[in-house]
Formats: structure tokens, sequence, C-alpha cells
């Protein structure tokens, strides 16, 4: 059975890489360099989380990284972070493609939580019609529940992007199965009220293919330290290319079941 979906893109998030640079005043390792040698590896897009603190995607890196994207025509530019924070000048500066929303506090040390439902839902409504009206696609970073998939889409938002955390930790454990079983249910619900369904936080070349072989329709997966940290052992290219052949594989499992 062939699956209906397009094959899963990768985003490549550069956060780490501008942590490395801003522990001296070198301009070393370059985003742009970075950026530029994963995207003709085969990524599909670049991923960036400027934080308030900047310890590590800084605003400049933003604006600098939209110019080399809108120059690379079917590339995708991904700013994701909290929209009541900084994350908004961004998206009306910027314009990117997508943005993706996630309830972070300032000075958290990495997202840890998708959006609370319905608490959550007034205070986010205007604000995603504000990226609608700049012509921008929203995601939601969300936990993988079921049922708060229909009031994602009831806010407005495009797309949800399930926090895979919990299925990283699972990996190789005896509640594997379950957990996964979790996200196959949520996406299912959020395909069946009309959501994209991305995914991300953790996914390593270890779990990656198990997960895109049983989660139906994910569009894309933000991928940033596991990534990063191969590229130390495999550089740039081959990171990307090995986890572009994890999502072939998971593909080539599903033709096949």
């Amino acid at each position: 059975m062939t699956t209906a979906t397009p094959k899963t893109a990768l985003s490549v998030n550069l956060n780490k890489v501008a942590l490395v640079r801003n522990t001296r005043h070198l301009g070393i390792p370059s985003l742009i360099r970075a950026a530029t040698l994963c995207l003709d590896a085969g990524a599909h897009g670049i991923t960036v989380h400027p934080r308030p603190d900047a310890r590590h995607i800084r605003g400049e890196d933003v604006l600098v990284l939209h110019r080399l994207l809108r120059a690379r025509p079917g590339t995708e530019f991904n700013i994701e972070g909290n929209p009541f924070q900084n994350l908004m000048d961004f998206v009306r500066d910027t314009r990117p493609d997508q943005c993706t929303f996630v309830p972070d506090s300032e000075g958290q040390f990495t997202s840890d939580h998708g959006w609370d439902f319905p608490s959550d839902a007034a205070r986010l409504r205007p604000l995603i019609a504000q990226a609608h009206s700049l012509g921008v696609r929203v995601s939601l970073f969300m936990d993988p529940s079921p049922q708060a998939m229909a009031q994602a889409k009831a806010v407005g938002a495009d797309r949800v992007e399930l926090y895979t955390e919990s299925y990283a930790s699972a990996h190789g454990s005896g509640d594997k199965l379950a957990v996964l079983r979790n996200f196959v249910d949520a996406a299912l619900a959020a395909r069946e009220v009309g959501l994209g369904v991305n995914a991300g936080h953790d996914l390593n070349l270890d779990n990656l293919t198990e997960f895109l072989a049983a989660v139906p329709g994910v569009l894309e997966v933000s991928i940033g330290h596991a990534l990063i940290s191969d590229s130390l052992e495999l550089g740039y290219a081959g990171a990307v290319k090995s986890y572009l052949a994890c999502i072939d594989r998971a593909f080539g499992a599903r033709a096949d079941a």
C-alpha cells in the first residue's frame, strides 16, 4: 500500500550552530555556510528559534537567513518561538513560509510542552489571524493529544507540530509501542479536521525511520540538536543525507506494508 501524502520534508534547525558561534567573536561557524551546505545536500528548509535572550539565533541572523532562503526558490523558512514574546516582530519583518508558535517561557532551557486548550485559545486566535494576513502559514507546537487537534484547528492553525520528546524517551523501551500509538492517534485526529502534521524534538538517526513509518501524513520534521551533533562527525552534507535516507526508508517501509 502506498502513502497518499508527500514524502516528509526535512527542515534543519540551526540554533546549535549559532550557539557555538556565540562563544567567540570570530563569526564562526557561519550560519550562512551551514544553511547553504544543508540545502545543497537536499534539506528542504531551515528552521530558527530566536529566543528573547539571543543565546543562539540573533535578530540579524533571521534577516540574513531570510535573504538566503528567498534567493533559493522551493526552500522553506520556518521561524519558531513564542508569539507573546518576540516572534511576531520577525514574522512581520520577514514573512516566512511558516511560523511555529511555541509556548516557551523566557530563558527556558528548551521547548518542553505544547499549547493548552481551551485555556490558550482566545489569546492565540488573533495572532494566528495576524500571521495569516501576512501570508504566513501557522503551525502550533502541540503535545500528542488527539482530543486537542480539533481545538487547534478551531483557532485557525494550518498545522500542528507534534512534540516528540516522549517518543524519543520511550524509544527502545517497553513503553515505545503505546507511546507511538498515541502519536498515530494524534496525527489521525489532526488530519481528520484538516490540519497538516509536522513533528520535532529529539528525533535522531536511531528513531526517525520508525516514527515516520508508523505515524501517518507527517509533512515535515524539524531537527536541530541531533543533526548538528551528527554533523561534527559526518559533516553537514553527510548528516543531511543520512536523515534523508531515514525518511526514504520510512516511506519504503510504508510502500512494502
